[in-house]
């Protein structure tokens, strides 16, 4: 596993219950700006394997990136047994519950 990497599993894992923060926001405070892609790669290998809260991560606008069928059904789920307010169109606030 690369420096890099680890530094994203520790922003991933940083993200405390009841709160969301962005692709790009993790990649940035792992020290790489515009690395929001590489979020994303480790989410989707590393998520089971070091048991990430994948789905505390969302798009810097506030919106679930999975689509329907493909896991945004149970994102909201999870965001909301955390008290996480999520429409139904799975749009969360990022400034209120933003890090």
């Amino acid at each position: 596993m690369t420096d890099l990497t680890q530094k994203i599993i520790k922003q991933i894992l940083a993200v405390p219950k009841g709160k969301v923060s962005s692709y790009r926001d993790v990649a940035a405070r792992a020290g790489l700006p515009n690395g929001a892609r590489q979020t994303v790669r480790v989410l989707h290998t590393m998520s089971e394997k070091y048991n990430l809260p994948w789905y505390r991560i969302v798009r810097s606008n506030g919106t679930i990136a999975l689509g329907e069928g493909a896991g945004k059904e149970l994102q909201i789920k999870l965001l909301r047994s955390e008290k996480v307010k999520v429409s139904e169109d799975g749009r969360i606030d990022i400034v209120k519950y933003g890090i």
